[in-house]
Parts: structure tokens; C-alpha cells; sequence
């Protein structure tokens, strides 16, 4: 028939399978590269193995992850047009651009772009590596299972040994025990609990409901996180989960029920909890408690830190040089307590407005995979559902960067990266429905006894 042997392939006795092409077994050997960076990254192997630590195995694994993007770049050259990776591209030429400009660019160079390096290359593998469901779902097991394995190794060992890991200062010489990361971690109580914000919105929306296995794995796993996150007595993190548990009730169809279950959940926690630890929550809306001086603290410390990056207004004091411009202004060095105000201290106005269009590009690639989802109906629950958890991981961010910095921390970029990696999966969703319903109105169309091939 004239003119449609041109556009549809009719079936034909199929040959020999092809064996793996060399570009899809560099890919996959890329893919699961990562998947062990992720591991080495998570769970710090340099710290717990110290001979393996002398092979610098994290910068090793991102040059090797590099150079083999680098070998597929005419494969993934046309990935780099996503909004995303447009506002991080102008970050970075921002940052070279006014590097001769800020107070401190030696401490830049030397001291302060490996750790940026290392948080960035999170957007970038991410985006480039995960290029299909399967994979998207393995990244997701890895990660997750990384978050969740942080958090019960130090609450075994508190169970076990009496493990706290840190402590705060109560007053008249008081200190009460703080629980952080394991010994060979790195995080200090809010970064755990800011582990523990992050792992809980995926476990809920990827297995509460998804079968027996998986909800009776998620309720094993969430009083032991909810017990954790109370000894790490992190009140950033406890506002976090707030808003966690708000996105959570927000798309529940079982409101009543949540309210039940989160009455519930206040109760049980309040009993488990010490007199120091019922205070120190309470510090949040009491000003009568004794924790109350510290949460002022922590506020006019935010306040110092903005007022801080607004003494060099425009391009700020470099990247990475949060506590060194605290150290010459303040006489101590310290982290900063807040990511916004570190955006101003670091990269001043300018790469703050440049910082906040690569968070909005990241909400805006979520609202178009929304509406694409409500086209598919209920054709995929898994990538609904994970769209939903990322969504409120969002928003659990943007609350706890107040209390949390971020520039040079791999969360944000992580973040990103598994969005563009959503959204790619969701094209080829898209482009397969177009493809099998053009097949089925051709096939209709040249009736019965041919048979269209939608491989």
C-alpha cells in the first residue's frame, strides 16, 4: 500500500539477537559505578577502612564517573538544555566569573571547591546517569537504604552501648546527650536529623500501601526513626517533618484517619521523652522553657549571619568562606546556621537570586510532571507516588535551610538531579503512549491481516 510502508513497520521474522552495544555497557557500568559511589559517599568506607582511605577513593570514583560521561557526551549532549542544568551552568560561571572579586579567593581555590565539587557532581551524575525506570528505582533502594542505615547504626549503638555522640550545653554547667551520626559518620545531631527528615517522605509514599512486604517494612522502620530523630533532639528537623507531614495530609484522601494517627504518634512520643527533651521541643512555642534561650540564639545568630553577607552586598566573600569571614568579623569560626544566609555571605546578591532560580526551576520541572501525571491517570503508581514524595522532600528543604546550610552540601543538587532524571523518564512514558496509539489508529486503518511491529 503507496505511503505507509514508509511510516509503519510491518513484523518480520526476527534474527539473531544483537549482543550489548559498547555504548550500553559503558552506560551500564556507569550506572551501577554510582551506585557504589553512593555507598562510599554515605556510608564514609575511607573512615571505617583506613587503608582504603590512602586510594582517595571518592575523588578517584568522580574522576572515573567523569571521564566516562565524558566518552558518551555525543549520547548525552542534548540533556544539558534542561532549565536545571541552565540555572546550575550560570551558577558555576558566576562563581569563576567573580572568583578575582570576592574577600578571600585563595581559601576558594585551596581550601573550599573540593567540597563544592563533590556536592555538585551529585546534579550531574544523577541527571546524566539515570536514564530509565529500573534504574531510577535501584538509585532510589541505594539511597534510601544509605539514609536509613545512617540512622539505626547510632540509635543501635546508643541501645547497645549508651552511644550519644554529642551533647548540648544546658546551663550552670549541665550538658544532656544529643544523639549524632555513627563514629565513622560525620553528621552532628540536626544534620541526623536532617537524614532522618529526608528518608521518612520516601519511605511513606514508596511503600506505605504498596503491598504487605513493604508496609509492614515501613511501619518497622518508623518508630525507630521517630526515636531517633527525638534523641537527636533537632528542633529544625522536627519543624522539617512538620511540614513532611502536612504534604502527607494534604494528598491523603484519609484525613481523618492521619489525624488519628498523628494524635497518636504526639502521645507516644511525648511518654518516651526525658524532662530535657520535652523542654527543648517546647523551647519552639514557649518562651517559658528552659531551651527558650537557645532558640532566641539560634535567631539572632541568623540575623548576625545576614547581616554578615551584607557587608559585602554583591559577590559576597567567596565560596566556602562561611566560617573564615565569621572568624575575622566575630572572632570564631562556625558553620552557617542558615543556607540562605550563607548564599548572601558566600556569593552575595547576585548569586543569591542565581541560587534561587536554580530551587525554582527544580519546583517548576515538579508542577510540569504533575499535570503529565494527571494525563496518565493511574498508568504508572509508582512514578505518581514518587513525584508526590519529591514534592514534599521540596518543600521539607526549603523549610530546613533555614536551620541547615547548603551551598557546598550535596542535597539541593541531589535533589535536581533526580528531577531531571524524573522528568526524562516521563518523556519516554509520554513518547511510548504516542507511539502505541498512533500504531493502533494506523493498524485500524489498514485493517485486518497486517501486523503492525511497535518494537
Amino acid at each position: 500500500m503507496p505511503g505507509i510502508g514508509s511510516s509503519v513497520a510491518f513484523s518480520q521474522p526476527s534474527g539473531p539477537a544483537k549482543g550489548v552495544s559498547q555504548n550500553e555497557q559503558v552506560s551500564n557500568g556507569l550506572f551501577w559505578l554510582y551506585m557504589y559511589f553512593l555507598v562510599d559517599f554515605f556510608f564514609h568506607l575511607s573512615a571505617r577502612v583506613h587503608v582504603y582511605a590512602m586510594l582517595r577513593p571518592t575523588l578517584l570514583l568522580v574522576l572515573l564517573i567523569s571521564v566516562g560521561l565524558y566518552l558518551q557526551r555525543d549520547r548525552l549532549k542534548d540533556r544539558g538544555q534542561d532549565p536545571i542544568f541552565k540555572s546550575m551552568f550560570a551558577i558555576l560561571i558566576y562563581i569563576a566569573v567573580t572568583l578575582i572579586l570576592v574577600e578571600y579567593p585563595g581559601s576558594v581555590v585551596r581550601n573550599n571547591l573540593p567540597e563544592f565539587v563533590k556536592a555538585i557532581v551529585f546534579l550531574f551524575f544523577t541527571a546524566l546517569i539515570l536514564d530509565s525506570e529500573k534504574r531510577l528505582k535501584i538509585f532510589l533502594f541505594v539511597f534510601i537504604g544509605c539514609q536509613v542505615f545512617r540512622v539505626l547504626e547510632p540509635l543501635f549503638l546508643h541501645i547497645t552501648e549508651g552511644y550519644w555522640g554529642d551533647r548540648t550545653y544546658l546551663g550552670d554547667g549541665d550538658f544532656a546527650g544529643r544523639l549524632a551520626g555513627a563514629p565513622s559518620d560525620v553528621i552532628n545531631p540536626n544534620g541526623l536529623g536532617f537524614v532522618i527528615a529526608t528518608a521518612i517522605p520516601f519511605l511513606h509514599y514508596l511503600l506505605f500501601g504498596r503491598g504487605k512486604i513493604a508496609s509492614i517494612i515501613y511501619l518497622g522502620l518508623m518508630p525507630a526513626l521517630l526515636y531517633a530523630l527525638i534523641l537527636t533532639m533537632s528542633r529544625g528537623a522536627f519543624l522539617a517533618l512538620l511540614v513532611v507531614a502536612w504534604m502527607v495530609f494534604k494528598t491523603s484522601s484519609r484525613k481523618w484517619l492521619l489525624l488519628l494517627i498523628a494524635v497518636a504518634l504526639v502521645f507516644g512520643s511525648w511518654s518516651v521523652m526525658t524532662p530535657i527533651q520535652k523542654d527543648r521541643y517546647l523551647s519552639l512555642v514557649s518562651s517559658d522553657a528552659k531551651g527558650a534561650k537557645t532558640t532566641d540564639g539560634r535567631i539572632d545568630l541568623i540575623i548576625h549571619e545576614f547581616e554578615l553577607g551584607l557587608e559585602r552586598p554583591l559577590v559576597g566573600h567567596g565560596l566556602g568562606t562561611t566560617p573564615e569571614s565569621k572568624y575575622h568579623s566575630w572572632g570564631r569560626r562556625q558553620a552557617s546556621h542558615n543556607m540562605y544566609g550563607e548564599l548572601i555571605i558566600e556569593l552575595g546578591l547576585i548569586g543569591f537570586v542565581f541560587f534561587l532560580r536554580f530551587i525554582i526551576a527544580i519546583y517548576r520541572r515538579f508542577r510540569e510532571n504533575q499535570k503529565r501525571l494527571l494525563l496518565l491517570g493511574d498508568a504508572n503508581p509508582f512514578l505518581a507516588n514518587l513525584n508526590k514524595a519529591l514534592l514534599a522532600v521540596f518543600w521539607m528543604y526549603v523549610v530546613y535551610s533555614l536551620n541547615y546550610y547548603g551551598l557546598s552540601q550535596y542535597y539541593w543538587y541531589l535533589l535536581g538531579g533526580v528531577t531531571i532524571a524524573f522528568g526524562r523518564v516521563m518523556d519516554k512514558l509520554g513518547r511510548n503512549t504516542d507511539s502505541l496509539q498512533a500504531d493502533d489508529h494506523l493498524q485500524a486503518r489498514v485493517g485486518l491481516g497486517w501486523k503492525v511491529n511497535r518494537g
